[in-house]
């Protein structure tokens, strides 16, 4: 297994706000790899931000809890949930230590759809803090130069004030 060989990203990406990280992380290469030796690839398509504690719409408007706590550590590190109870959401928390935040994987390319995504990586609770800087497991790789980006509110998150719903943070690669 030769993880470095595709420039793997550092944690000078990840500890970026998230506003910044969002988007960079269009068109780059998500990479799962399995106990057996497989190794899956994938372009990053679709992604949404989630930033701090003002965010109505992020896990930490409500302060640090046991489900957080990651959100709060310094960036490159796997947040992951669990929804409707059976469907894994895979989060990259990003910027510096304190101020929490993080970048909902949304779609990768062949799985749109954060649920459909972690169940074709096999992600789970057990990524939880992961390091994506240092994972044997689990990693983010440079992808594709020439693209477009498109942009628009969140999805699902009716529960938020309307300022928080109508944000554009939510990125995906746009098609020709």
């Amino acid at each position: 297994m030769n993880q470095e060989a595709n420039h793997r990203l550092g944690r000078d990406f990840f500890i970026r706000d998230a506003t910044e990280v969002a988007p960079a992380l269009i068109g780059k290469t998500l990479v799962r790899f399995f106990p057996d030796g497989r190794t899956i690839r994938r372009l990053i398509t679709e992604v949404e931000i989630y930033r701090g504690e003002e965010d109505e719409a992020c896990h930490a408007s409500k302060g640090m809890t046991t489900r957080n706590r990651v959100m709060y550590s310094e960036g490159g590190l796997v947040y992951v949930y669990l929804i409707y109870g059976m469907y894994w959401m895979l989060n990259f928390v990003t910027g510096p230590e304190g101020h929490p935040q993080a970048v909902l994987i949304r779609g990768i390319d062949g799985f749109d759809g954060p649920g459909k995504l972690t169940r074709a990586l096999e992600v789970d609770g057990s990524f939880y803090g992961e390091d994506l800087t240092r994972s044997e497991r689990i990693w983010v790789e440079e992808g594709i130069k020439n693209f477009r980006i498109g942009k628009g509110k969140r999805v699902g998150i009716d529960y938020a004030g309307e300022k928080w719903r109508s944000k554009p943070w939510r990125y995906f690669l746009k098609k020709s």
